[in-house]
């Protein structure tokens, strides 16, 4: 079994920046591409960022290319979401997914494992 745990979220002014990390742990060989997805209130997750396994290829959704970041350190285990000028909109619980692929893909099919979720907060 893997887990996947999220840190990093919080409270921002529009315009701030966070990190967020994900703690992959027990079978980290079940995951290979890992992705942030991201859930607002009222509307449906979806994809923000992937990585592949050996980290030589990102994919970013459309809505925040230019101020998010995805990279992993697979020494360490772990996988980051770099989030730059912040929008209100940007507002949402955030996860991270461990897929059972080498390649991540903006469908939730194939994503094996989820985090419980990190809240990031901005403001205006």
């Amino acid at each position: 079994q893997v887990q996947l745990v999220e840190s990093g979220g919080g409270l921002v002014q529009a315009g701030a920046s966070l990190t967020l990390s994900c703690a992959i742990s027990g079978r980290t060989d079940y995951v290979s591409a890992m992705a942030w997805f991201r859930q607002s209130a009222g509307k449906e997750r979806e994809f923000v960022s992937g990585i592949s396994y050996n980290g030589g290829y990102t994919d970013v959704a459309e809505s925040v290319k230019g101020r998010f970041f995805v990279s992993r350190d697979n020494a360490k285990n772990e996988a980051y979401l770099e989030m730059d000028i912040l929008k209100p909109e940007d507002t949402a619980v955030y996860y991270c997914a461990g897929h059972d692929r080498d390649y991540p893909s903006q469908s939730e099919e194939g994503y094996t494992t989820w985090g419980q979720g990190t809240q990031v907060t901005v403001y205006s």
